[in-house]
């Protein structure tokens, strides 16, 4: 699973470095307003939201710091990118975690839930790619979807069942 993890990351930072800062901070009218720096934070702070629990063995997405430097500065995203790689290239062993959060709108809704290390770097990936095609719509908008590989922001099973649909 860490595997997967990092080479969708990698992805990710291969994208960084061909934007420039103007890209990355455009307010998308196709996203609402979002940059497409917001969705790369917001998939960033997920995995570290599961990389700062290693220690409790509890996860909790609702506390993520939402550092604005990461949606501002591409550079910054990805050193953030690379720490995040770092880690789970660390021995790692899939462990029983508790996720904490709060799954409605209401304050004081607090709920756990039993779950696992590699469960909830499987949701970070799912997650990733759902924000992945978000992103590619704010290329879209810009005009700079040669940027990226056709299978950007496609989950794994989409990419086998087209690959199976074109045979």
């Amino acid at each position: 699973m860490k595997t997967y993890c990092q080479q969708n990351l990698d992805e990710i930072k291969m994208l960084l470095t061909l934007l420039v800062k103007e890209q990355y901070v455009h307010n998308s009218s196709m996203l609402s307003g979002a940059t497409i720096g917001q969705h790369v934070r917001h998939i960033l702070e997920f995995y570290q939201s599961v990389l700062n629990g290693l220690d409790t063995k509890s996860i909790n997405y609702d506390n993520r710091k939402r550092n604005l430097l990461i949606e501002t500065d591409k550079d910054f995203a990805i050193q953030i990118i690379d720490s995040i790689n770092s880690n789970l290239y660390l021995d790692i062993l899939d462990e029983p975690f508790v996720l904490e959060g709060n799954f409605c709108a209401e304050e004081g809704k607090q709920i756990q839930i039993q779950t696992t290390l590699y469960r909830e770097l499987a949701y970070c990936l799912e997650h990733s790619i759902h924000h992945q095609a978000l992103i590619k719509v704010g290329l879209l908008e810009l005009n700079s979807l040669s940027l990226i590989d056709e299978t950007f922001g496609l989950a794994p099973a989409t990419i086998r069942y087209k690959k199976v649909c074109a045979q």
